[in-house]
């Protein structure tokens, strides 16, 4: 019932050009789909392996969103609670009712920095100068998507709740308890197996830039430089800096729909509680619908996480998906190098032959 996933995937190197990737799917906390091809590093020639990881850029959010969400289950935050109640001087410019559900939902009003991208690596300078940041005063930028910002924010959160970085957090929580092959920074030992991120010429964004449409440092011309360093490896971004392998990323949302080996991290009513839905609407920037709950991306009618109503997730800059449905107890990962902006029909068709796969089962 599964073999129309790997014909899908065969098609998207023959019809669609794909350079390297994987695909994975658990199915009632089983490993069902395992799938990787292609080139992981065009400059060299070296082959995507079973062992190759991949940078996920905001496919991290999701492993985020868990890491808060665990301090909501043991009582250690709420999600109504003002982030400045954790992290006072954030409550500076008049930020002192931004909760954390606004930050999870895109609704902090705070989508770049004013004070620039020079340090970007550096978490400590990045989370000071947003707390020393005016939200925007436009209306509209109270659901602008927040690419790179969300990720400091939340991972200062962690930090002021739990002393430990969201990366060690997860390690330590999800991670190693779970058996996954994911990683927020990756160590350097692993390097070796990253694939090498591809941006043909024409695909990233160089301006105009409005007022509600600043640059982001890791979407502009020459922004695979930073992508492929050994910096940015290691540096564990928590809005962009998760690598895995796909199977990893099944696993890990496996793990959130159910139990894994007779264990889950996450209660189901705390999964539920993520998934609640916060707000929707149309994104100002992208003109595209969007619904978020506490962290994850819910679905919305263009489809983006396949066809189950009750997916959830969270989708990677180029074209990566990563996510579940639970109705059917499906979890599934889409990896790959080469991204694309637009119009992109290679997650969609594996999730097209997943949702056939997952209805010959009788779900």
């Amino acid at each position: 019932m599964w073999e129309q996933v790997a014909e899908a995937f065969a098609r998207n190197f023959t019809e669609r050009g794909e350079v390297g990737a994987a695909f994975a799917a658990y199915h009632r906390g089983e490993l069902v789909v395992d799938l990787w091809g292609g080139t992981a590093d065009p400059g060299t020639g070296r082959a995507w392996d079973r062992d190759t990881i991949h940078l996920m850029f905001s496919g991290t959010k999701g492993l985020t969103t868990a890491c808060v969400l665990l301090l909501v289950q043991g009582g250690q935050l709420r999600l109504d609670d003002p982030l400045s109640r954790y992290w006072p001087e954030f409550g500076a410019q008049g930020k002192e009712s931004i909760t954390i559900a606004d930050v999870l939902s895109h609704q902090a009003r705070l989508p770049w920095v004013d004070a620039g991208y020079a340090d970007l690596l550096d978490h400590d300078a990045m989370a000071a100068y947003l707390a020393a940041q005016a939200p925007a005063a436009d209306a509209r930028a109270g659901f602008v998507y927040h690419p790179v910002t969300w990720g400091w924010l939340l991972d200062e959160l962690v930090r002021r709740v739990d002393g430990r970085t969201v990366g060690r957090f997860f390690a330590d929580e999800f991670a190693r308890p779970l058996g996954l092959e994911v990683w927020i920074g990756l160590p350097e030992d692993l390097h070796r197996r990253a694939a090498t991120m591809v941006a043909p010429d024409g695909v990233l964004v160089d301006g105009p830039w409005t007022e509600l449409n600043r640059p982001n440092p890791l979407w502009i011309p020459g922004s695979e430089k930073i992508w492929n360093s050994a910096e940015y490896r290691s540096a564990g971004l928590a809005a962009v800096g998760g690598y895995a392998t796909a199977r990893g990323m099944a696993r890990f949302y496996a793990s959130l729909i159910g139990d894994l080996d007779g264990s889950r991290v996450l209660t189901q009513e705390t999964v539920e509680l993520g998934r609640r839905e916060l707000r929707r609407g149309l994104e100002p920037n992208w003109g595209s619908p969007m619904r978020y709950g506490a962290g994850f991306e819910l679905q919305t009618g263009d489809g983006r996480m396949g066809d189950a109503p009750d997916a959830f997730g969270h989708a990677g800059a180029g074209g990566s998906r990563h996510g579940a449905w639970p109705h059917r107890e499906i979890a599934f990962s889409y990896l790959m190098n080469e991204v694309r902006v637009g119009p992109d029909d290679r997650p969609l068709t594996l999730l097209e032959s997943l949702s056939r796969g997952s209805r010959a089962t009788g779900r």
